[in-house]
């Protein structure tokens, strides 16, 4: 047994459970509150996770969201639950501009943080935030789910065995009507369709390549009337001829559909933002295997799991989404903002 996995052991001997704390009270917190309960319930995961607190800038909201989701504590500021020495990690659930100085704070308070995507507004940000996790040794990790998810590992297994020969080409599109959020149109908020719904094609292109380094980039979009981007497309070209575009858009409706094309026959990844389904066709277009995705809890236990258990080993970051990943995501998304001429407020100040 190795030492992590022996501080995790003796960790789970005592009867310690990872208390989770979600700052924030947002859709997307409502999305975790529900998974944690969820978790507690679920003989895989009760002994690892505790539902236990959630913190947000009004009292009451805080108080009502606990009372919906049975949380045993809430707080009416982040302060308050920074305080509290029962929290083990904390979700952090709020607008992108907003991670690295509330990631700051939670690593300074000792809490481990588990980030929502897209993990900062930028790259410096994100290597400021890392540096504060090297500096505390606690763990830091971006929640993009789809990572962590049983779906990537078949995807990997089956383009593995060959069945559709050398991968030449990727595409992925992401697309949702999702203008009528205010922190999506808001620069001041580093909104836009990229670093919201943009990072997962870009996520699954860089997991489909196994990250690979692309030699250019051609990239342009469309702005929203606050200036934002309001869908865009990307396209990557690496050596030996492979190519991947990646579409993104928040103010229409796509398929969501990642295909890989390959020497032999194309792969079809059913919802990259949640993969359901693997359809692989040959080389005359004949379906070939389809491959249906185990049935999940909610698909945000797999970040909360791999974030608690790394906590138990000692680690700093999840094998699932170590931080190169998250730093090569974003120097890619600070590129392409680049391309575009488009700079949120608080980096030009």
């Amino acid at each position: 047994m190795s030492t992590l996995n022996g501080k995790r052991a003796e960790a789970q001997q005592q009867g310690r459970k990872i208390k989770v704390a979600i700052l924030g009270a947002g859709g997307i917190a409502h999305a975790m509150a529900l998974t944690l309960n969820r978790m507690a319930d679920d003989p895989r995961y009760t002994n690892l996770v505790k539902p236990y607190a959630v913190a947000a800038r009004d009292g009451e909201r805080a108080a009502d969201f606990a009372r919906q989701y049975g949380l045993p504590v809430s707080y009416g500021s982040y302060e308050e639950m920074l305080a509290d020495p029962e929290v083990d990690l904390v979700y952090i659930a709020t607008p992108h501009s907003l991670h690295a100085e509330q990631g700051e704070q939670c690593l300074r308070a000792g809490k481990n943080i588990l980030v929502e995507k897209s993990f900062t507004a930028n790259t410096a940000q994100a290597e400021r935030l890392l540096a504060t996790a090297r500096e505390t040794g606690l763990l830091c990790t971006e929640a993009i789910w789809t990572r962590y998810m049983p779906s990537r590992t078949i995807i990997h297994d089956l383009l593995a065995s060959g069945i559709i020969g050398e991968i030449r080409t990727v595409s992925a599109n992401l697309g949702y009507t999702i203008t009528g959020k205010a922190r999506l149109t808001d620069p001041a908020l580093a909104g836009g369709a990229l670093l919201d719904v943009g990072v997962y094609p870009l996520n699954f292109v860089d997991m489909i390549l196994e990250g690979r380094p692309y030699d250019r980039m051609a990239t342009a979009m469309t702005p929203y009337q606050t200036g934002v981007d309001a869908q865009s497309t990307t396209t990557l070209f690496y050596p030996d001829t492979v190519m991947a575009v990646a579409y993104s858009s928040m103010v229409s409706i796509s398929d969501r559909d990642g295909v890989v094309w390959g020497t032999d026959g194309h792969l079809i990844c059913r919802n990259i933002n949640d993969i359901s389904a693997v359809d692989v066709y040959d080389r005359d277009y004949r379906l070939v295997k389809h491959v249906d995705m185990p049935e999940q809890l909610t698909g945000y236990e797999y970040e909360v799991a791999s974030a608690a258990n790394a906590i138990l080993d000692g680690a700093r970051e999840c094998p699932e989404a170590p931080h190169t990943d998250t730093l090569r995501i974003m120097r890619l998304m600070d590129d392409i903002r680049g391309q575009w001429g488009l700079r949120f407020p608080f980096e030009q100040e």
